[in-house]
């Protein structure tokens, strides 16, 4: 018996280890293509086989961000869309929440609005982004408006969904037991579908980035949106690919500190 079990743990062990040298590989080629893209950028840009004007160098991107830094204009720009992102985010991750909790509570809703909102899905939210400017005046709640309107229906129908599929026995026993709707669902319901909802936090990181960005290219006057904007408007394509880069970077630090709450909350 103690045999057994010694060959068990001996390879839950191996297993362990083989897992944390395949995540050290995927890391080492993830590292490997970052390098091999960025060495291939510049190059190709020193040697002008791509246009140095339209598409720059990681060079000079660099330069101009510890310009941008000294200046205090990156700081001050990446604050406000960073602030603007994460409202946005929170925002329509709990609204969406809501609107699938309220779906699933009752079924006559769920049926009533069940069309406009896949209607509503499939238009091109990003063609409101004017109407909201125009009801909510310019500022940061249009801007945020824009966000969470972009990633607020999705969220809606992907957490309504995941509620739809829980094992019905499951409130079966539970109402047996004579517990009311609120406690199968805060029983039940919610636990079940608390992964479905972890990964929806990580699409809406991507998209609550994109509503704010396009609501900043309408009409702010500052942010990564307004610094792509005016890069393009006095033909700074350094600074419109600057913009993208810090972009990319604060969109996947954010999703990665999903990932690690996902891990976190699923661990313990």
């Amino acid at each position: 018996m103690n045999h057994e079990k010694y060959k068990v743990e001996l390879l839950h062990k191996n297993y362990i280890q083989s897992l944390k040298i395949e995540k050290r590989w995927v890391r080492f080629y993830q590292l490997i293509i970052f390098l091999l893209l960025f060495s291939s950028w510049e190059l190709l840009s020193r040697m002008q086989w791509i246009d140095p004007l339209i598409f720059s160098s990681p060079s000079k991107i660099w330069a101009l961000c510890l310009d941008k830094i000294q200046d205090g204009s990156l700081l001050t720009n990446l604050g406000a869309t960073l602030m603007e992102t994460i409202v946005g985010f929170i925002i329509s991750t709990i609204l969406g929440v809501l609107i699938a909790a309220l779906l699933w509570w009752s079924p006559f809703v769920s049926k009533i609005l069940d069309p406009y909102l896949v209607i509503f899905n499939a238009m091109p939210k990003v063609a409101l982004g004017p109407v909201i400017i125009v009801a909510l005046s310019p500022g940061y709640t249009s801007i945020i408006a824009n966000g969470v309107i972009i990633s607020v229906i999705i969220t809606a129908l992907v957490v309504y969904t995941s509620f739809k599929e829980v094992d019905p026995n499951y409130l079966k026993v539970l109402q047996t037991f004579g517990a009311t709707r609120f406690e199968c669902f805060k029983e039940a319901i919610m636990p079940a579908s608390f992964p479905t909802i972890i990964s929806t936090l990580k699409v809406n990181v991507g998209l609550s980035w994109v509503g704010v960005i396009v609501g900043e290219f309408l009409v702010s006057t500052k942010g990564l949106g307004y610094m792509i904007i005016y890069g393009f408007q006095v033909f700074n394509f350094t600074l419109v690919f600057l913009s993208l880069l810090v972009i990319a970077l604060f969109a996947t630090i954010m999703y990665q500190l999903v990932d690690l709450l996902e891990k976190k909350l699923i661990k313990e």
